[in-house]
């Protein structure tokens, strides 16, 4: 059957699009640019979160897999790649945003009260599919629970919060998919189920240490031979023995509940496995996820710390219109909100090529050839 060709406007809906930006008027040639530009802008991070979203769930189902497929590991990667690009754009509106005063931005703020930007549901379905936890959430103002503020009028249910309980419903979490491929990973060529691991991971583990041990004292009668007075060799010995020992802290998970520490020390060694022997074939595309996964949470923090800069820079840090404490709360979750805090505590911990313990076989991490 004919039907009319395809324009460029009606496949993207350009006038429905355009439509949109009238606010509480909703005719945007009521408002003034400042406002327009506001309410513009807010439009496209939501778009930028929707497809931020579609690329974690591809993240998330990809590493929900047992075992994860090595042919799956590139696109992985690259869904990392696209949702850490996706981040950094959103970040990049805030400039647009410092366009306006102090005074642009007051003449229609009242507007918006009590709505607040802490109710983008979309942001919150991004911090639950990554893991954040509940307790590690920043108080908005008084309601018990962030769920809270996603209500409609008088408690009801509302759009947005339907969205963040499905994304509750919708297990596992990234970090928790993360963590059990992690665990999985062949440590000196022994997995968690083959006889006699425990032992294998523990052996790495200590020699690991022992090369960690070397190459801080290495560094450390570096930093003496240039001290000036005992206070500060005293300084230097504390601070390297402490590094040490931090080292070994963070690897026996000694952080952790008793039951909790072997799971956690196998992960956290895969990790710094992973990272020191990235040159074996097997290795490489698991390290470029561990590597893309940091990138992710390095641009969700910039962003968050790019938006308590323009708050900050546009209305100081005077109460939000949500009740929050405004630029304090921004500044909180940029501080707080680590969800692959792993991943980032192993950078303290590698060392240079060189001074790593040798893997026994080689061979185990070779590609295969097929016959």
């Amino acid at each position: 059957m004919a039907h009319d060709p395809v324009t460029y406007w009606g496949y993207i809906k350009v006038e429905e699009l355009l439509a949109l930006q009238g606010g509480l008027a909703e005719d945007d040639r009521k408002l003034d640019n400042d406002e327009v530009l506001f309410i513009t802008v807010h439009q496209i991070d939501e778009l930028w979160f929707k497809l931020a979203l579609r690329e974690l769930v591809v993240i998330r189902d990809c590493l929900a897999q047992e075992p994860v497929p090595e042919q799956s590991l590139a696109k992985l990667a690259r869904a990392l790649r696209r949702a850490t690009m996706v981040m950094h754009n959103a970040a990049q509106h805030f400039g647009l945003m410092e366009t306006m005063t102090t005074r642009d931005y007051l003449a229609f703020r009242d507007k918006l009260s009590p709505a607040s930007g802490f109710q983008s549901a979309q942001l919150r379905e991004m911090e639950v599919l990554l893991g954040l936890a509940d307790d590690a959430r920043v108080r908005l103002g008084t309601e018990g629970s962030y769920l809270d503020a996603l209500r409609g009028r008088g408690g009801s249910e509302s759009p947005a919060l339907r969205r963040v309980l499905d994304r509750i419903a919708d297990r596992p979490s990234i970090v928790a998919a993360l963590d059990a491929w992690l665990y999985r990973t062949p440590i000196f060529g022994s997995r968690p189920d083959d006889p006699g691991d425990r032992e294998r991971v523990a052996r790495f583990i200590e020699d690991f240490i022992a090369a960690h041990r070397r190459e801080a004292d290495t560094m450390m009668e570096l930093a003496l031979s240039a001290a000036t007075s005992e206070t500060e060799q005293l300084r230097l010995r504390e601070r390297f023995a402490a590094e040490v020992d931090g080292a070994r802290h963070f690897l026996l998970a000694q952080d952790q509940a008793q039951e909790e520490r072997t799971r956690r020390s196998r992960i956290r060694a895969a990790v710094v496995f992973i990272e020191s022997y990235r040159e074996l074939p097997l290795l490489a595309w698991p390290r470029e996820v561990v590597d893309n996964v940091v990138a992710l949470e390095q641009a969700m923090l910039v962003f968050r710390q790019r938006h308590a800069r323009m708050v900050e820079r546009v209305i100081g840090r005077r109460t939000g219109t949500g009740g929050s404490a405004g630029v304090d709360y921004l500044d909180q979750t940029a501080l707080r909100y680590r969800v692959f805090s792993d991943l980032w505590a192993v950078r303290t911990l590698l060392l240079r090529r060189e001074a790593l313990p040798a893997v026994d076989d080689t061979s185990f991490y070779e590609f295969v050839r097929g016959h």
